[in-house]
Order: C-alpha cells, then sequence, then structure tokens
C-alpha cells in the first residue's frame, strides 16, 4: 500500500475505503482536502469547482449541497446523473465524497433554520444511493442553519457502517454550530463525543481547525486529536468558517497549528470565493504542511498516470 502523497489517479481507481484510510493514515499528517458547492455556478465557466480545487493542490475533493435525489455538479454534463461522481473521478482523479446532513428535527435552535431536500440528509435512503453513486467517502457534518447535533451524527454514523462496510469512508463531526444552541464554540465537540463517534464506526473524526472558531486553542485540539487517535480512528482540522477566504499568513499559521495538534487529513471550506476556496490558499495551506515537493506533484501530476 502506498502513502496517499505517492498515489496517481490510477492508484485511487483501484482503492475501497479501507484503503484509502490506509493510504491517509500513512502519509503523516500531509493530506489536504478541499471542500467545494457543487451547486454553486463555478469559479470561471467550463470547469467544475473540484477541478480548481485539484489544480492548486487538494488530494481529496469533499462536495458540498450534493443532492443524491437529483445528482448534478455546476459545470459537469453527465449523460446518466447517475454516473457523475464517476465523471468527476475521471476528470480530477482524486477521491471524491459528499457531505450528509444528520439533522435533529428535536434541536434546540439558535436561529431560523433551512428546510433541507431529504437527498442531503443523513437518512437510510440517501446513504444507500450514495454507495450506488460510487463516493469514496460521505461525511456527516452539518451546514450553517441546518440544526445537525452530535447524537443525529452518531446515529448516521452506526446506520452508515452497516450499508457502508468497508468500503466508503465515514467522516464525522461538526465545523461549528450548525444554528444549535450550546453547540458552538466550545460545546461543539468533547473528548467523550469524539470517543463515542470512533466506537461507532467512524473512520476520520472532523474537528474544529485551530482558530477556527471560539475557543479552539491548539492545546485543546491537541487533546482531542489525541483522543481520536486513541481510540483508533484518524483526526481531520476543519476551516468551516470561511477564513479560507483568509489572509495568507492567517492560512499558514491554521496549517501549521492543526499539523502540530496531530491531524491527519487537513480541511479547507468553500466559503472563500463563490463555492470554493480561495485557490491559492488551498496551495499556501498544502504548501505550509508538507512543502513545494508534495504541493507541486500533486498539482502537476496527469490524470493517466
Amino acid at each position: 500500500m502506498k502513502r496517499l502523497l505517492d498515489c496517481t489517479a490510477s492508484d485511487f481507481a483501484e482503492m475501497n475505503g479501507m484503503q484509502l484510510r490506509q493510504a491517509i493514515e500513512a502519509s503523516e499528517g500531509r493530506v489536504m482536502l478541499s471542500e467545494v458547492v457543487c451547486a454553486s455556478t463555478p469559479l470561471y465557466p467550463g470547469l467544475t469547482n473540484a477541478e480548481y480545487a485539484a489544480a492548486f493542490g487538494a488530494d481529496m475533493i469533499l462536495l458540498n449541497a450534493f443532492n443524491v435525489d437529483q445528482p448534478n455538479i455546476q459545470g459537469l454534463s453527465a449523460d446518466n446523473p447517475k454516473h457523475v461522481i464517476t465523471e468527476l473521478k475521471t476528470l480530477i482523479g482524486r477521491p471524491v465524497g459528499i457531505n450528509l446532513e444528520p439533522v435533529d428535527a428535536d434541536a434546540d435552535r439558535t436561529e431560523t433554520l433551512d428546510t433541507l431536500p431529504k437527498g442531503r440528509t443523513a437518512i437510510r435512503e440517501s446513504l444507500e444511493k450514495a454507495k450506488e453513486l460510487s463516493v469514496d467517502f460521505v461525511c456527516f457534518t452539518g451546514n450553517p442553519k441546518t440544526g445537525v447535533t452530535n447524537t443525529a451524527i452518531l446515529k448516521s454514523i452506526r446506520e452508515a457502517k452497516d450499508i457502508f462496510r468497508d468500503d466508503i469512508l465515514i467522516f464525522a463531526g461538526k465545523m461549528h454550530g450548525a444554528g444549535v444552541k450550546n453547540k458552538s464554540g466550545d460545546g461543539i465537540v468533547s473528548e467523550n463525543v469524539v470517543a463515542e463517534f470512533a466506537q461507532a464506526g467512524a473512520d476520520i473524526i472532523l474537528l474544529p481547525g485551530v482558530g477556527s472558531v471560539p475557543g479552539t486553542t491548539l492545546a485543546k485540539t491537541e487533546t482531542l486529536v489525541q483522543t481520536v487517535h486513541e481510540r483508533g480512528a484518524l483526526a481531520l482540522t476543519a476551516i468551516g468558517t470561511s477564513q479560507e477566504g483568509a489572509a495568507r499568513e492567517t492560512i499558514q499559521q491554521i496549517a501549521l497549528e492543526n499539523k502540530m495538534a496531530g491531524a491527519d487529513v487537513h480541511h479547507i471550506g468553500d466559503a472563500g470565493e463563490h463555492g470554493i476556496a480561495v485557490p491559492e490558499n488551498i496551495m499556501d495551506y498544502s504548501t505550509a504542511i508538507r512543502g513545494k515537493r508534495h504541493t507541486y506533484v500533486r498539482m502537476a501530476a496527469s490524470i493517466n498516470r
């Protein structure tokens, strides 16, 4: 098994979920994941936001606002909507995942919440359709104003593990409050929560990146990452608070502190530009955690390799 740093498109095409997880773990905190809004008009016409993110150094692509009932990626025409994920993977040569949101109808709200179509929620029917669409991973998290809770995420992990087995990686966690009372800042996550997620079968636990929400200090994040690792899972630190549009120096600081905390995967969000991080920030984050060598190789490698 290769470390993900050395994998090319042909390697990714042959991996199942567990093999992808092994490749991530072997990369020692040098995996870059970029989230893009696939329902938004791309940064520039003619391509998808996923292609721009991949071109600037992302190893993995997470599609936000993807509806499994109406599969569509702006900038990509597919003869059969059911093949849209596989066609995107062919175009970019990287693993592709989707967000599904575990909405909690009983959530104590801090604001008026959005109503999501069921194809974006983490119900069993959506999980089964995600598998049929050949995604490489599914992320259980919440967008702003969705009412996603840790309780609902835990339930979704257990159901997904029953459906996915070892074929699809499970990411789980909150990167901000998602409109839920007392679940922002320090209340987003705890050692008990991450331990429960890992025990339920989550492969990669999502944590707010250092400095991304109030109270996410290096020391606290390091403790959470250690708990994740002790429970046998991997850790992802996320920028989900529009700081993906911050200055280069801010991105570099966040990147290094997340690496110091022990992150296995580094996530950069989708709200720097319209539906994508500022592309240069993807590259700058990547360079901060693994240097120009691995960043440029990822940017330059042909999808025919």
